[in-house]
């Protein structure tokens, strides 16, 4: 396994046993995002290999510091790295260079070299995402859970404003010819934003202060909502790609197998090879059963009368439950389901539920599928190497 495997794996296991849950941005997705960008960047980008790994690695770190505080979790993300990389016995002038590109993420920190540039500029890379606004949203609510302040509408689209027109640039030159149009794009969301919360400011004047509370209250709930079920999809997404990953090699495992060794274990001299291609081939299939079992759909149907719609007791909201109504009879439901909020608050929750049941289901079948991966690597491998030397 490669040392950006290894890295990976780690900071996902992290993460996933110490990271506080309050963290909607700072969280394994951001990070993995980061790491995307930066491969997109030296894709364009002349870098040789061992530097591309350095970014690679002080980007999967960049960010483990969150653990334990917000406050100077650069300094603590390089702690967390220097450990990593000594028990895989890597050389102080390695660590040393994925510390200064660890540190070269701070918000104030001028980059210095083309790798800083690259860290720097994949750090920062959703301000040119088509979903800035859901990813802001989310840093938003973060900054609130974890008491660094709360923002208004105002004041959070100020903000943002500022940071991407004024005090954020991009340093390398792939991304100022392809992301910089895009966040000025997002520059330009905003500012239509600013004029929109400035025209509703004149027309609410008149408005209550509880109005006001009230209404800033549902905002946060649908941001709440609107976040929780994005990561949900993300992680969906994750888990499916990795299902894919593992069913593509083990399908290259099993058309080799069945191309270049079968047919020569008829002799008699290699006789002593069909106990370790067995092995080998069973371990391929299994592994491919359970990768297809993690992204096979499980859609529920379920049965009710229109007494039950009157009730709340049907979520309108899953196609697996309306599927088999009339349009005029969902059409009228949705029409009632739309006038309630706490029954639209009431679907959405049951919506989060099961989809958190879904990818406990995805992620325990995944775990098993990776853990049959790879015993039936090493005992295919023990047994290749025990045949060959019991000749």
């Amino acid at each position: 396994m490669s040392i950006l495997h290894k890295a990976k794996n780690y900071v996902e296991i992290l993460f996933k046993d110490k990271l506080s849950s309050v963290y909607f941005y700072h969280n394994f997705i951001h990070t993995a995002y980061t790491v995307n960008k930066a491969e997109e960047i030296m894709k364009n980008t002349p870098v040789s290999e061992a530097d591309q790994e350095k970014v690679l690695v002080a980007l999967w770190f960049h960010d483990t510091g969150y653990i334990e505080c917000a406050m100077n979790h650069e300094e603590r993300g390089v702690e967390i790295m220097k450990d990593f990389l000594h028990q895989e016995n890597y050389p102080e002038d390695y660590i040393g260079d994925v510390e200064k590109l660890i540190m070269a993420t701070k918000i104030t920190y001028e980059p210095q070299n083309l790798l800083e540039k690259i860290v720097k500029d994949a750090d920062f890379s959703h301000f040119a995402g088509h979903d800035y606004n859901d990813i802001s949203d989310a840093l938003r609510k973060e900054w609130e859970l974890t008491n660094v302040k709360c923002f208004s509408n105002d004041e959070w689209n100020a903000g943002n404003l500022d940071m991407l027109k004024n005090r954020h640039t991009f340093y390398t030159d792939y991304a100022k010819e392809n992301w910089e149009p895009l966040k000025n794009k997002n520059i330009k969301k905003i500012e239509k934003k600013l004029e929109k919360e400035a025209e509703k400011k004149e027309e609410k004047k008149d408005n209550s202060e509880g109005k006001k509370e009230k209404e800033k209250s549902d905002r946060s709930v649908d941001t709440l909502f609107r976040v929780t079920l994005n990561n949900h999809t993300r992680l969906s997404d994750i888990a499916d790609s990795k299902a894919n990953i593992l069913l593509s090699v083990n399908a290259i495992i099993i058309s080799v197998c069945l191309s270049v060794l079968i047919p020569k274990l008829d002799t008699p001299k290699n006789s002593h090879l069909i106990l370790p291609s067995f092995i080998l081939l069973l371990s391929s299939v299994l592994t491919i059963i359970f990768a297809i079992l993690s992204t096979k759909p499980n859609v529920t149907k379920t049965t009710f009368t229109p007494q039950d719609i009157a009730n709340r007791k049907v979520n309108l909201l899953f196609f697996g439950n309306f599927q088999q109504m009339l349009f005029d009879d969902y059409h009228n439901a949705m029409k009632d389901l739309i006038k309630d909020r706490d029954y639209i608050y009431d679907s959405m929750v049951k919506d989060l539920y099961y989809l958190g049941k879904v990818l406990d289901r995805k992620y325990k079948l995944l775990s098993i599928t990776y853990k049959i991966f790879m015993a039936g690597i090493i005992i295919s491998v023990l047994s290749f190497g025990f045949a060959f030397l019991s000749l």
